[in-house]
C-alpha cells in the first residue's frame, strides 16, 4: 500500500508540472493576427474550433477588419468570455 502511494503521489507531480509546462509553451507563442489569419490558424485560439475559424473569417470578409479583440463578439458564438480567455494571443494589425 505504501508503494502504491508514493506512485500515485510521483503522478501528481508528473501531472502538475506537464501543466506548468504547457502553460509556459502556450505563453510563448506568437500572438495572431485576427485580420489577416486564416481559418487553420484561428482555431488555434482557446474557445475557438474550426467552424468558429471559418465563422471568424466570413464576418471580417463580410464587415471589414476587427478593430479590437472585443470586435469577435460580432462572430455569432463568441461572447466576452471567449475573447478574454484569448485577449493576449491575439493582435489587431493592418
Amino acid at each position: 500500500m505504501n508503494m502504491t502511494l508514493k506512485n500515485l503521489f510521483a503522478a501528481l507531480v508528473l501531472s502538475l508540472s506537464l501543466g506548468v509546462t504547457s502553460s509556459a509553451l502556450a505563453q510563448d507563442v506568437a500572438p495572431i493576427n485576427i485580420n489577416t489569419a486564416n481559418e487553420e490558424l484561428l482555431a488555434e485560439l482557446p474557445g475557438i474550433g474550426p467552424s468558429r475559424a471559418a465563422a471568424i473569417v466570413e464576418e471580417r470578409e463580410a464587415n471589414g477588419d476587427f478593430e479590437s479583440a472585443d470586435d469577435l463578439t460580432r462572430v455569432s458564438g463568441i461572447g466576452e468570455a471567449t475573447v478574454d480567455r484569448m485577449r493576449d494571443q491575439v493582435v489587431i494589425e493592418d
